[in-house]
């Protein structure tokens, strides 16, 4: 490797990044005993913010060494469909008619359940939500859960230990959920058509798999803090009457044609545009969009896109330095200090590796998918929500890391030994 001085640069400052993206807690604390720069330290502590923040002390840099053109060409030679599409699918996903009606979904199959309903409650939304992300695609399964979770869990006074292990456990089965369909996980999408995995090789090959480790997941949770649970009372229940059918179903079609056209940044922003405009025209049907929450997760996703860029030149030897059992472990581990959809996109490159490898490489970046808010692209989306539930307004990575670790080995066991 002959890494060129921005390289090095890239790799230094994306160290740096990670360092941050775990030091958070320190500068919220910063913000409570410094009030005189309360502000910054605030805006620091926003681990949305950090990403960002580390890319354009990056193209500050490539300005400074080979000026305006080069940096200038670099950030638009950037694909930044994913960070947009998570914005777009973010927002529409949390619209009220939507969470309404997963709401009552979600009642409906809690009812259904002959168990405590606290109980019943997390059995739903820990496993039926994730899944239902290789429909609705992994962002707005993220979405929904996290919000249903606000509410039914995090609402309440639990134990910080219940909360870091539901945390993990969401984590973990959205980033394994979206694996039925070769079009709803990210780390899916960047390697699904260069490789020709269509429905039927996703479901089979990844999809039993995936769903087996949700379900062992989210029942261990559950054993493990039943007496909790039992004190819940469950989902609330709804305080406002539902829209008219006409309303969702046209949310519904609006959040259908945003994931339709999820590759096609111009058409599913104009369908945004329109969804904005139906939910200001019919505003007594709706509660505030979570603007502010999607605007953040894009700009740590865009971020990350233009720090990611200069990390080829070390990623790539390292993934081809491993043998196809190799890489699985690998890309489990790279997956907790890189977002997985980096990792796949670069074995997407990279001509004639065998089926085991491939199977591998995506296995590995799914399964290490909820270690840490950057290994997965829709975590950030349930951190900005559920981070309101913790001490400080903040998650402590390390405990994140900690609770994720139980729901990752079975997901690793699965993919390995199914």
């Amino acid at each position: 490797m002959h890494p060129t001085t921005l390289q090095l640069l890239g790799a230094i400052l994306f160290g740096l990044a990670l360092v941050h993206t775990f030091s958070t807690k320190f500068f919220e604390r910063l913000a409570h005993t410094r009030p005189a720069h309360a502000g910054l330290w605030h805006f620091l502590g926003e681990v949305e913010v950090v990403f960002g923040f580390w890319a354009m002390v990056l193209i500050v840099l490539m300005f400074a060494i080979e000026g305006k053109q080069a940096a200038v060409h670099y950030l638009d030679t950037r694909n930044y469909t994913e960070p947009l599409f998570v914005f777009a699918i973010m927002v529409a996903a949390a619209s009220k008619p939507i969470l309404q009606l997963a709401g009552q979904l979600v009642r409906l199959l809690v009812r259904a359940l002959p168990l405590p309903a606290g109980i019943a409650f997390m059995l739903v939304v820990l496993s039926v939500v994730p899944l239902l992300g290789s429909f609705i695609t992994e962002p707005a399964a993220m979405t929904l859960a996290a919000l249903l979770l606000k509410d039914g869990l995090y609402a309440h006074p639990v134990s910080t230990r219940l909360k870091y292990g539901t945390l993990g456990v969401l984590f973990v089965n959205v980033s394994i959920g979206g694996t039925l369909t070769p079009y709803a996980a990210p780390p899916v999408l960047m390697v699904a058509s260069a490789w020709g995995w269509d429905l039927s090789h996703m479901f089979f090959n990844f999809g039993d798999k995936a769903a087996l480790a949700v379900l062992i997941n989210v029942i261990g949770l559950v054993l493990l803090f039943r007496k909790e649970l039992r004190a819940l009372p469950g989902f609330p229940p709804a305080q406002e009457a539902p829209p008219p059918a006409l309303v969702t179903l046209i949310h519904l079609a609006f959040l259908a044609g945003i994931v339709v056209f999820a590759h096609h940044p111009a058409v599913f922003l104009g369908l945004f545009m329109f969804f904005l405009g139906f939910t200001t025209a019919y505003e007594r049907y709706q509660s505030p969009l979570i603007l502010r929450e999607g605007l953040l997760v894009a700009f740590f996703l865009a971020g990350l896109v233009v720090l990611g860029g200069q990390q080829q030149w070390w990623l790539e030897p390292v993934l081809l330095s491993m043998s196809s059992d190799a890489v699985f472990f690998g890309a489990t581990a790279l997956t907790a200090i890189t977002d997985n959809a980096a990792l796949t996109y670069l074995g997407s490159l990279v001509p004639g590796l065998s089926d085991a490898f491939k199977y591998a490489l995506v296995a590995g970046a799914v399964t290490g998918g909820g270690l840490t808010i950057i290994a997965n692209a829709p975590n950030p989306a349930g951190a900005a929500i559920l981070k309101g539930g913790f001490a400080d307004q903040s998650i402590a990575a390390g405990g994140l890391f900690l609770a994720a670790l139980g729901p990752t080995l079975v997901a690793l066991l699965a993919f390995k030994l199914l």
